[in-house]
């Protein structure tokens, strides 16, 4: 039988601050929980309404207290937090910039500009998996990559994709290779030669890229308006642009 202590312990860890304290996050449905048990996450607690091995055995009813989504979908596990989490958030020291450059340098990257909506976060996790691009570099103020919403929105590829919190702006200083980024005042995406290593900046919801981070842009570029003449749009959702931008990397 499911204790309220349970109850009260998984909601304590939709706060940023308990995750933090405790190391700790929620995943759900067997999607997700499957992807993050094969990446070799460590599960502290497993709840199931059918048998599954070395979990606490519930009711559907009991599930539904647990869980953060409106429709609860079988199986909620509480995981262990890697170590080289966003809660160990580097300050550049010269080994770990490093250590980074080194990736920066040799293949295609990502970098979230304080993008701050959790269901953003968790599609562009989900986007950089499937145009196998394996790290995201996020500005301090980006979104909590645990925040129960941002790992249900990855549907699982927080498994396959690590994120990283850091300075941002001494990152992008210090890295010796292209940096991308997409700005009103940038050149058609699709008339732009696109190298297969470097970086792609995307920005905040609503404030795009910030300024400071906006000088260390060295290729700028923009997604198109197709219909000009008529009112439209002022700008595309963060996550549809990392879409378009990435589909456009990977075509070339």
């Amino acid at each position: 039988m499911l204790s309220k202590n349970q109850i009260k312990w998984v909601h304590s860890l939709e706060l940023k601050k308990n995750r933090k304290k405790e190391g700790l996050f929620v995943a759900e449905g067997p999607k997700v929980v499957g992807d993050l048990q094969r990446a070799g996450y460590v599960a502290r607690a497993l709840f199931s309404t059918t048998e599954r091995p070395n979990a606490q055995l519930i009711t559907d009813d009991e599930l539904r207290k647990l869980s953060f989504l409106q429709h609860p979908q079988e199986v909620l596990a509480v995981f262990e937090i890697p170590k080289t989490s966003q809660f160990s958030i580097p300050n550049c020291e010269a080994t770990t910039l490093n250590s980074k450059l080194l990736t920066l340098n040799s293949s295609l990257s990502l970098a979230l500009d304080g993008v701050q909506d959790p269901g953003n976060l968790g599609t562009i996790i989900r986007i950089a998996d499937w145009f196998g691009i394996e790290t995201i570099y996020c500005s301090e103020d980006t979104a909590d990559c645990y925040n129960p919403k941002v790992v249900q929105a990855t549907m699982g590829s927080l498994a396959h994709v690590h994120i990283v919190y850091t300075n941002l702006e001494a990152l992008l200083q210090s890295a010796h290779c292209p940096i991308y980024g997409t700005l009103l005042d940038g050149q058609n995406i699709y008339q732009q030669e696109l190298s297969s290593e470097g970086i792609i900046v995307m920005g905040n919801e609503g404030n795009g890229i910030s300024p400071a981070i906006r000088q260390l842009i060295t290729h700028k570029l923009l997604i198109p308006n197709y219909n000009p003449s008529s009112e439209t749009a002022e700008s595309l959702n963060v996550a549809i642009a990392t879409a378009i931008t990435c589909a456009e990397f990977r075509h070339r």
